[in-house]
């Protein structure tokens, strides 16, 4: 997701004034930043200090693309684990993920743009005559339509918009002639047959060969799209027309458009996630601004400033309207359903929606955009990462993170909108992040989960093409740039298009559409093409004073506001009943209970059962309440099952050349050491044990003893194998499975079960790693002999003194002090061994005692006859009352790292916080890769 460079406009005109449209965007958000900046007191970060992050920055892409052209290329994208490219066919299948990739050097193309923005300019050069020469754009596969509109379509003409302006200042690319314009032709004519729909709205899929309808196509048999798929489509097709001349783009762009706005939800002006392209109707009827929609409103607004129509700020601003009214519940931003809006349609957010605060700035809606970053901000630092979603309890719902760009470019245009240096400090942070947790030695790893710090063997393009463009623009001054940036507006993938298109080869007559469907109300264009001198006092603390209150948000306090119960009651602002509290014996729950509408039943066996009646409420408002109630019950109680599963372990690689930075995601043993009660986790040695399987006595025990022993799967219990090494004198276990290819990124995880016997001899940790994770501790074996792993309930902070040492030591001395280490690690590790606790393998919860007692969707059965609390644990205690005057926690001293001792305990978490949540349904999250990944 992208926002535009800049842009300030009138003030309150209904309409802007488009003579020199780019100019107005020129003008625009600076204006605020140079107040705010030159403020004293505003905390400004020195130069020097800008210059050091930024040439930091240039580093970090330095390091990811290297590796990229070194090890992946022409392949789509690296795996930096595995320092290899990811050619489509050859890896196992990601499902629709791998539908971006189309064999035609995606990540090459992604980041043309980029190379120019960090004033790579000869490596640009370069480049271009890669593409040129070495891609293909006529191969047999079925690739996303809106994947490969935004990522290659935009990635060629953000390159061909920034050749054509360093050919023009006469030092660069004067060789060029249109190259990459003319494959951004052929490519969206191969697009063209997937409109072939009696909507407008095109397939999701196209085969780049063959189409859609052809025999040989295997797509055009799809029914639905989501929103954004069929409505990010306008800037990339429009730029296209106006570039060539040609205009059959455009337009089919805009039907899509046309049709996404007729068939919105008239009553409450909202848009489902995803719609049949056949027959229009909403398939998926929940709203909201992450994935599946997002940029589809992203699209209306920047198409109006690149193509200067009104009617699409006039859709934005409808939509805009609706989002603020429903969807927005300060800082949350929860999805709701179109036909009842004041209806939340999930309790839990995705990570997509961090764009929203950069196209709020855009919009001009400052406050909110505070509001919601600092919120996001704050689920950061508490994870390190976004999590793909959280709930609105902030904790963790899917625990990957694709290393995506979206909180940075909100990041980014929150700067440039109020000039206010704690947003320097935030992508500071990000940059921290980056290179503490993520950076492995091919590149920058996605992270598997962010409660553990595993990694898995991804780096998107996106990556290259937004993440590094946002941190370096963040950071570089005016005089640090070749060209204007405000010359230019970003679309959703931060590809670069000259804001000069506006008045170019206009083909389409402008036609406003909007009025046709509803009345407008004029406050929905106070804020069109605001002047930010008007939006900020001159104060710095304008922004401060925003986000204090949101400081401990994630932690302490309840982000909901006012309970619609409390109100009605005129008892001023409490906190809603929540799930989790409520308690059958306390008679408030109860009242409260019943004014929304719901029963509660006791049952002969103990059980409680609640059903809800919509109209036996005191009011709608309280029905939906109870509603609302209704869903986290059923969630908790569904989470309460999947506690009795372990979450994942970690797999850490400490010594020469990764010094932690490689963490492999590892299945957990329902025997052993419980490693979430041992932080310190177990360090030593790998040694391959003899016979491979361990499935007998161990006859290498010279080898094994006191490191970690390597073995495969198969043959025998997973027990016996562990008892088997023990004996040897081993002090942790890996088991490796023996299928071949298989894959942490692509299969659920595997914990490793007992023998049915008493398992409490075992001590000893065992962890499991698929295949593909297992190669890469057998490749570094082979490459460097003496590897050394931390087995782990979390990754820890990587040997930053073990790392620095290496430097300055000579090879000989590297092995003899790696020789030294491992047998004080063994005895280190021997020292805080413990017996496991008593029960601490026993179930925590009787999943039968959970099930609803009927099928019916308005009542829940839970188990508990008179509390409803999920157990005893941090992530799920319940939370303290927030009612006024609660006094906040002091807010607490940022962490030091020790110049002298590395502290790999510094940010563990207590294993309880990690919630049982881990193993989220599989479907869901597929359904979402699918809406928009």
């Amino acid at each position: 997701m992208s926002g535009a460079a800049g842009w300030q406009g009138g003030g309150g005109d209904r309409g802007p004034r488009w003579r020199r449209p780019w100019k107005l965007l020129a003008l625009g958000l600076l204006s605020a930043s140079s107040v705010l900046a030159a403020t004293p007191g505003a905390g400004a970060m020195s130069k020097e200090e800008k210059r050091r992050l930024g040439n930091q920055v240039l580093e970090m892409f330095d390091h990811a693309y290297s590796n990229y052209m070194e090890h992946a290329y022409p392949a789509d994208e690296l795996m930096p684990l595995t320092c290899r490219g990811r050619v489509r066919g050859q890896e196992p299948s990601r499902g629709d993920v791998d539908d971006a990739l189309g064999k035609f050097s995606l990540t090459l193309i992604d980041t043309l743009d980029t190379l120019v923005v960090l004033n790579k300019t000869k490596e640009f050069e370069e480049a271009v005559k890669k593409v040129i020469k070495d891609v293909n754009l006529d191969n047999d596969i079925v690739v996303s339509v809106f994947e490969t509109n935004i990522r290659v379509l935009g990635g060629l003409l953000g390159g061909h918009s920034v050749a054509i302006m360093l050919k023009e200042k006469g030092e660069y690319m004067q060789w060029y002639n249109g190259e990459l314009l003319h494959m951004a032709k052929e490519l969206g004519y191969k697009l063209l047959p997937a409109f072939n729909t009696t909507s407008g709205l095109p397939y999701p899929r196209v085969n780049l060969k063959f189409g859609v309808r052809h025999p040989e196509a295997r797509t055009g048999t799809e029914t639905d799209t989501c929103t954004a798929c069929a409505g990010t489509l306008i800037l990339e097709f429009a730029a296209l027309s106006r570039f060539t001349g040609t205009s059959i783009f455009e337009e089919y762009a805009r039907k899509a458009l046309d049709f996404i706005w007729e068939k919105r939800q008239r009553s409450s002006n909202l848009v489902g996630v995803t719609i049949n392209i056949h027959t229009g109707d909403w398939v998926r009827k929940d709203s909201g601004v992450g994935a599946g929609i997002d940029s589809y409103y992203e699209y209306l607004l920047k198409a109006y400033v690149l193509l200067g129509d009104d009617s699409f700020l006039e859709r934005f601003n409808t939509h805009y309207d609706a989002i603020m009214r429903y969807i927005s519940q300060p800082p949350l931003l929860l999805d709701v359903h179109i036909h009842k809006p004041m209806l939340n349609a999930r309790t839990w957010m995705d990570s997509l929606l961090a764009f929203f605060p950069g196209l709020q700035v855009l919009k001009g809606d400052i406050r909110p955009a505070i509001e919601t970053h600092e919120m996001l901000y704050q689920v950061i630092k508490k994870h390190n990462f976004l999590p793909e979603a959280f709930t609105t309890d902030f904790r963790v719902h899917w625990a990957q993170h694709p290393l995506r760009p979206e909180f940075a470019e909100s990041t980014y245009f929150l700067y440039k909108a109020t000039g206010d240096p704690y947003y320097l400090e935030v992508g500071k942070t990000l940059i921290e992040n980056l290179n503490k947790y993520a950076r492995v030695p091919c590149g920058f790893a996605a992270m598997k989960d962010v409660r553990t710090g595993s990694h898995e063997d991804r780096m998107d393009s996106f990556f290259l093409a937004e993440m590094f463009k946002y941190l370096y623009l963040l950071f570089a001054d005016k005089e640090d740039m070749i060209f204007d940036i405000e010359d230019y507006i970003f679309t959703t993938e931060a590809h670069l298009l000259p804001l000069w298109l506006s008045t170019t080869n206009q083909t389409i007559p402008k036609k406003n559409t909007t009025t046709e469907y509803t009345e407008l109300d004029d406050s929905n264009f106070d804020w069109t093409c605001p002047n930010t001198q008007i939006l900020f006092p001159n104060d710095p603390m304008f922004a401060q004073s925003i986000r204090e209150p949101l400081k401990n948000v994630v932690d302490k306090s309840c982000p909901r506001g006012i309970s619609r119960v409390e109100e009605s009651l005129g008892s001023g602002p409490k906190p809603p009943l929540r799930a989790r509290d409520f308690m059958a014996s306390n008679p408030e729950h109860l009242e409260i209970l019943k004014k929304m509408g719901v029963s509660l039943i006791h049952l002969k066996d103990g059980r409680v059962q609640l059903v809800q009646h919509a109209v036996q409420a005191a009011s709608s408002l309280d029905a939906e309440d109870g509603l609302r109630f209704m869903q986290e019950m059923i969630e908790l109680s569904s989470q309460q099952q999947k506690e009795q599963q372990l979450p994942p372990r970690a797999v850490q690689i400490v010594s020469h050349p990764f010094f932690g930075r490689v963490v492999l995601t590892a299945g957990p043993a329902q025997f052993g050491m419980d490693l979430s009660k041992h932080k310190a986790g177990t360090r030593g040695f790998v040694a391959t044990i003899k016979p491979y399987n361990g499935c007998s006595e161990i006859t290498n025990p010279e080898a094994v003893k006191e490191k970690i022993a390597l073995m495969q799967r198969g043959q025998c219990m997973f027990a016996e194998k562990a008892r088997n090494i023990q004996k040897a004198g081993a002090i942790g276990g890996i088991v490796i499975d023996d299928n071949e290819g298989s894959s942490s990124d692509t299969a659920p995880l595997f914990q490793m079960a007992g023998d049915g016997k008493n398992t409490d001899d075992i001590t000893i940790p065992m962890l499991f790693l698929f295949n593909k994770e297992g190669n890469i501790i057998l490749d570094a074996i082979r490459e460097y002999e003496a590897v050394e792993v931390l087995l782990s309930d979390k990754a820890k902070d990587r040997d930053l003194e073990m790392e620095n040492m290496d430097q300055k030591l000579s090879e000989n001395d590297s092995h003899k002090q790696n020789s030294e280490e491992a047998t004080s690690a063994s005895q280190d590790v021997g020292a805080v061994s413990e017996e496991p606790e008593e029960g601490e393998n026993s179930d925590v919860t009787d999943p039968d005692s959970l099930a609803p007692a009927h099928a019916d969707s308005d009542s829940v059965s839970i188990s508990n006859q008179d509390s409803y609390v999920p157990g005893t644990d941090e992530a799920s205690a319940p939370e303290p009352a927030c009612t006024q005057g609660d006094h906040q926690p002091q807010e607490q001293k940022p962490e030091t790292e020790s110049n002298s001792k590395v502290n790999w305990d510094n940010k563990v978490q207590p294993m309880e916080s990690i919630l049982a949540d881990w193993n989220e349904d599989i479907e869901a999250f597929e359904m979402m890769e699918k809406d928009e990944l």
